[in-house]
């Protein structure tokens, strides 16, 4: 007797997780489309970047825009990378320490 993956598992589409860049304006219907599909994006910002600040700072606002509308996250990731995910995923954000807090140590 074979044995088979549960059915909610042969159903449900695992997420990618996929590096893309940002060549163009007209790339930001392509991460939204793989983002709405459950995907996770780092997204390379410099050869747009190279050609036009200005047009980054667009498609990352809009990015920014789309992907709280639908439950996502957004995040920096250095200076050329943006990293995006879905509704079902969240990212971890370091607490910053404030001069009046002690920073942890290893000890």
């Amino acid at each position: 007797m074979a044995t088979s993956e549960p059915e909610n598992e042969k159903t449900q589409k695992k997420p990618y997780l996929k590096a893309l860049p940002l060549r163009t304006p007209d790339d930001v219907e392509v991460i939204k489309h793989e983002l709405k599909s459950g995907n996770i994006i780092i997204l390379r910002v410099t050869p747009l970047a190279k050609k036009s600040v200005e047009d980054v700072k667009k498609a990352v606002n809009e990015l920014y825009e789309f992907t709280k509308s639908i439950g996502g996250d957004i995040a920096r990731l250095g200076e050329e990378r943006v990293v995006l995910v879905p509704n079902s995923i969240k990212i971890w954000r370091e607490k910053t320490v404030t001069p009046k807090e002690k920073a942890p140590t290893a000890a």
